[in-house]
């Protein structure tokens, strides 16, 4: 069999095996948008089966990314990708053995040259520029309100809330028997112990490992960092939208990678200080008003010290003074 004729028998079965199902997958295809929860209309941030494109963005860097991507990268590898394929079919109808059957002898052309080598530079400084303003947007924030601390373990996550009295617990996948449907738990990323976040707020997220490599990554936050042992990697987020959002370890970190999934409940800031609270923790504001009354009663617990002290100070040279003065005064005769 010819390679021409076998690649129109594999077009032919490929086109066969495949056409009869398109309008089935058409009717799985779920709808565009972000996914509700029916229940409380909070948002969930995980991926849907069939779906094409980004996870809806629930925070300003992930709206970013998806007008990065949308806007300016997907249209520029359409347009290159047309035009290379255009340019290929014309070489091979133009110059073809048949229609062209002495080849040019041309080997440069100065012009082409120079047009070829700057075209692709001036694209890739359009790209560049908004490029490295998100990545430096994504990187870090200088206005944080809350500190999370997260350690990736084999296979599962430690969280500690620094700035709320050192609240911390594991987090490990709920197995496959333990799916509640009821509670809104998917299977391989609901966790035994969720992350709570509150929304609106500048969150510093600080990770490491505690043993090999891993990688923290929530699609829908446009956040994916690096957990590496004996290193503090730092990104940050601010959830624009409440809901529970799904993420996993991006990172191959052994035969548990794949079931050490991330759960982010992102919750309204007074629920968030009132789930504080049942951990046992405090707000920073507390936590401030605490030590401030604490340095208050120091501080006064010293002024009485200090008071006591110097009232005994003054009794103690009284009563020197005093001895003294018995001592230079000059022995009295009797009198006749």
């Amino acid at each position: 069999m010819t390679l021409k004729k076998f690649s129109s028998l594999s077009l032919f079965s490929f086109i066969a095996a495949y056409l009869p199902s398109a309008p089935a997958l058409a009717m799985e295809l779920p709808e565009t948008g972000p996914i509700t929860d029916p229940k409380t209309g909070k948002m969930i941030g995980m991926a849907r089966p069939w779906e094409l494109g980004l996870q809806a963005a629930a925070s300003p860097m992930k709206e970013q990314m998806e007008w990065f991507h949308n806007t300016l990268l997907l249209p520029v590898a359409v347009a290159i990708s047309v035009f290379v394929m255009l340019l290929l079919i014309w070489v091979m109808v133009r110059y073809n053995e048949r229609a062209n059957p002495v080849p040019s002898k041309t080997t440069h052309n100065t012009l082409l040259e120079i047009v070829w080598t700057l075209v692709p530079v001036l694209i890739l400084v359009v790209i560049v520029i908004p490029s490295m303003k998100m990545l430096y947007y994504v990187d870090r924030t200088t206005e944080a309100e809350m500190t999370l601390n997260i350690t990736g373990y084999q296979w599962y996550w430690g969280y500690e809330y620094a700035d709320n009295g050192g609240v911390n617990f594991m987090s490990n996948m709920v197995p496959d028997k333990d799916i509640d449907k009821s509670k809104g738990q998917e299977r391989l990323l609901s966790t035994d112990n969720p992350v709570v976040l509150p929304i609106d707020t500048n969150i510093r997220l600080m990770m490491t490992g505690a043993d090999v490599i891993h990688s923290w990554a929530v699609p829908a936050f446009g956040v994916k960092l690096d957990a590496v042992p004996g290193r503090h990697n730092e990104t940050w987020v601010r959830i624009d939208k409440e809901g529970t959002f799904f993420g996993q370890c991006s990172e191959l970190c052994g035969q548990g990678h794949g079931f050490m999934p991330i759960e982010v409940h992102a919750v309204s800031k007074a629920e968030f200080a009132e789930w504080i609270h049942k951990q046992g923790g405090k707000l920073p504001a507390e936590i401030a008003a605490d030590k401030a009354a604490a340095d208050a009663k120091a501080a006064a617990a010293k002024e009485t010290a200090d008071k006591a002290a110097a009232d005994k100070a003054a009794a103690d040279k009284k009563a020197t003074d005093k001895k003294d003065a018995g001592k230079k005064e000059p022995a009295k005769k009797g009198e006749k």
